[in-house]
């Protein structure tokens, strides 16, 4: 279903998912409401939404959806340019995409970002519904796959748990599709007083400063945008930026993280295996790597490296991750030493290996 104020965004839209032999449009509708009237007669798989409509804004209908009947939601906008607050909230409300849509020459932008948009709806459908409140589905042209090596060299023998002189722990958090909410449940249950968090959500840039200053406000932590030389802190989260890559990095006994450019990594910048990579080389046994809903396989090997650096891992199982790509990965490839549902990550946290004292 595409809701959209505009003719020609319902028309061009719509000939460029009906482009692919494996999607169908079953309708349009220029408003929220049109829409409800349609979609009662046939509830699609995934719809296509505008933020800017008369009668009904599209953050109201996609909370509504979410609370009702939730479903797979692209957003499509030119309120999503730049970052605008709209696509973090619509992110939060339960999005699985979000594509800025610019306010001049949309038509040729949608024709020209046609294998994003045909990408996110693929994408969008194959979402848990039972878990969908949250997505952050960075549409891309297929770019050629790297691995970690492009930024960093692989941990080798001494690195890791043996080297360390310093007892401080440090949390290392990867996700993607769904993740925005995920993030939000895990960082509102911890206490003011936790280990320091380094976080890669992958997000496009401009996203993640917004994102980060939202959880500031509701968490009993300080969650920020990392910049170059940022401590890593006891009760501070650390969000990688959008469009660049975030690693660890030490000063003695002290954490903070480099944030860099570099090659998209598995597709992505920032990339989790980037980040998990740097962990497993500085801090070892005293890490805990967390892997949780997200496409992909993206931070996978990097988790595998944490946990032979004697790191506790984590993974979302798959009854609470809105896709369950990247723990699925990790846990095949034997990296995650625990796996949990979304609701006990926080305590696990805090309460580190089952069984076993503070590492030090």
């Amino acid at each position: 279903m595409i809701v959209d104020d505009s003719a020609v965004v319902r028309q061009v839209v719509r000939q460029t998912l009906e482009a692919d032999p494996a999607i169908q449009v079953i309708g349009v509708a220029s408003d929220p409401l049109f829409a409800m009237a349609q979609m009662e007669r046939a509830w699609p798989d995934v719809i296509v939404l505008d933020i800017e409509m008369p009668r009904m804004d599209g953050l109201t209908f996609l909370r509504r959806i979410m609370s009702e009947h939730p479903t797979p939601v692209v957003i499509c906008s030119s309120l999503a340019e730049n970052g605008a607050q709209a696509s973090v909230n619509a992110l939060a409300a339960g999005a699985v995409a979000v594509i800025a849509k610019p306010k001049v020459g949309v038509k040729q932008f949608l024709e020209d970002a046609s294998q994003d948009l045909v990408g996110a709806v693929k994408a969008a459908a194959r979402a848990n519904t039972r878990r969908l409140s949250a997505g952050s589905l960075a549409a891309r042209a297929v770019e050629p796959k790297l691995s970690a090596d492009a930024v960093l060299p692989a941990p080798g023998l001494g690195t890791g748990a043996g080297t360390l002189r310093t007892t401080e722990r440090i949390v290392a958090i990867g996700t993607s599709t769904g993740g925005t909410q995920a993030l939000e449940a895990v960082l509102t249950r911890l206490p003011a007083v936790c280990p320091g968090l380094v976080v890669v959500q992958h997000m496009p840039e401009r996203f993640t400063a917004m994102f980060a200053e939202r959880l500031n406000g509701i968490c009993r932590i300080e969650v920020r945008e990392a910049r170059d030389g940022d401590r890593v802190l006891p009760g501070r989260a650390l969000i990688a930026p959008g469009g660049k890559h975030m690693m660890l990095s030490r000063s003695g006994a002290q954490y903070t993280v480099r944030v860099i450019d570099g090659p998209l990594v598995n597709r992505h910048r920032p990339s989790v295996d980037v980040l998990f990579r740097s962990c497993a080389k500085l801090a070892g046994r005293n890490a805990i790597g967390v892997i949780m809903t997200g496409m992909g396989d993206d931070g996978a090997r990097g988790l595998l490296e944490m946990s032979e650096a004697g790191a506790y891992t984590v993974a979302e199982d798959e009854s609470s991750c809105v896709v369950f790509g990247m723990p699925r990965e990790a846990i095949r490839l034997g990296a995650a030493r625990t796996v949990l549902p979304l609701e006990r990550i926080a305590q696990a946290i805090m309460d580190g290996p089952p069984g076993a004292e503070a590492r030090g």
